[in-house]
C-alpha cells in the first residue's frame, strides 16, 4: 500500500479518526490497511484463529483483548496463516509472541507489547462488534489504515 498516514490526515482530517499512540508495529509490513473484521475476546485466541483461517481479501483484523497484558493472542503460527489466507494485518489491543519470525512476515501486525505466554483456547468472544479502545469506535466493515506514525480509521475507502 502506497499511503501516509500522515498525509491521510492532512487530506481527510474532519472524516478520519486517529487511535491514541499506544501501539507498537511488530508485522513485516511497515504500513498496511484494508476493511476492518472486528473481533472481541479476552485472554482467548481460539477466534483469532477461525478469523485467520478464512480468506482475508486483504481486509485488517481488529482485536479487542481487553488490553490484556497476561497472554499473547497471535503469535507466528497464527500470523502465517493469516499471511496465506490473504489479511493485510491485524491490530491487537494486547499482546503477540514470537516477534522475531512475525517482522520477518508480509503482515501488518500492531499489538500493545510482547509476551511469551500463549492464551487458553475455549473458543469464547464475539466477532462483528463495534469495539472501543484508543479513544475510537472499530465498526466492521469501516477501514483502518496504520504505518510508523500511527492508525487512522475511516468510515469509508480512501485513495
Amino acid at each position: 500500500m502506497d499511503f501516509h498516514t500522515a498525509d491521510l490526515c492532512d487530506q481527510h482530517g474532519e472524516s478520519l479518526v486517529v487511535v491514541a499512540p499506544m501501539f507498537r508495529n511488530f508485522g513485516g509490513l511497515r504500513r498496511f490497511g484494508g476493511s476492518m473484521v472486528t473481533l472481541k475476546c479476552f485472554e482467548d485466541n481460539s477466534l483469532v484463529r477461525d478469523c485467520f483461517a478464512e480468506p482475508g481479501a486483504g481486509r485488517v483484523l481488529v482485536v479487542d483483548g481487553g488490553g490484556s497484558l497476561r497472554c499473547a493472542l497471535v503469535g507466528d503460527q497464527l500470523a502465517a496463516l493469516a499471511v496465506k489466507n490473504g489479511w493485510a494485518g491485524a491490530v491487537v489491543f494486547g499482546c503477540i509472541r514470537d516477534c522475531e519470525a512475525i517482522r520477518e512476515l508480509p503482515l501488518g501486525l500492531m499489538a500493545l507489547a510482547t509476551h511469551p505466554q500463549r492464551s487458553v483456547k475455549r473458543g469464547v468472544g464475539e466477532r462483528g462488534v463495534t469495539l472501543n479502545f484508543g479513544a475510537v469506535s472499530f465498526r466492521p466493515g469501516e477501514y483502518l489504515y496504520a504505518d510508523e506514525d500511527g492508525i487512522v480509521v475511516s468510515a469509508t475507502a480512501l485513495r
